[in-house]
């Protein structure tokens, strides 16, 4: 018999509620409560702390805080990236990001979903997919990245915009949803 970690991990159907989930999840709070009351100037204490929720953080990168994260392993982000304020990573899934990524305040990336059909939700049914952000990205303050997404090197996504569908390299994508409005240089 597998366990709800092992489903959750597996993107099968599995339920939040389950006590050793439960336990993950009380560790990624207190380790981003700290991250997220640390003083601000104390950028080693900052980056021992993110080192030790994440399942990797890159050389030279920086999260400022507040930052928010469901389990913290299952976020890894590459070097030289920056996330400014308000960063959300709901790492049901895998969340890969990649190197010399910038992203905005209040950015969002979702890989929860929830079974439409009424029964499996009320029971507390959840599963996740996967959401990678390519190598070079630029996300705008505010956007929201759903489940499953993949995001192209080089590309860009303008503030607010809703991800809904993988992006391709080497473009600029805006709105909601988001949809490619021209193609940058590598």
């Amino acid at each position: 018999m597998t366990t709800m970690r092992e489903r959750m991990l597996a993107g099968e159907l599995y339920r939040a509620d389950d006590p050793a989930l439960f336990d993950d999840m009380n560790r990624a709070a207190a380790l981003s409560h700290r991250l997220n009351t640390a003083d601000p100037t104390d950028h080693a204490l900052r980056r021992e702390l993110l080192t030790e929720l994440l399942g990797r953080f890159g050389e030279d990168s920086e999260i400022r805080p507040p930052f928010r994260c469901d389990y913290g392993y299952q976020t890894f982000v590459g070097a030289r990236t920056f996330a400014n304020f308000g960063l959300i990573s709901l790492d049901v899934a895998t969340v890969t990001i990649g190197d010399d990524v910038q992203m905005g305040p209040n950015v969002q990336l979702l890989t929860a979903w929830h079974p439409v059909a009424a029964g499996p939700r009320r029971e507390k049914w959840e599963a996740a997919s996967p959401i990678v952000i390519g190598d070079n990205v630029w996300l705008g303050g505010g956007v929201l990245v759903l489940p499953g997404v993949t995001i192209g090197d080089n590309t860009v996504v303008g503030a607010g915009a809703v991800v809904t569908k993988d992006l391709p390299p080497n473009v600029v994508a805006v709105g909601n949803p988001a949809r490619v409005i021209r193609e940058v240089e590598p």
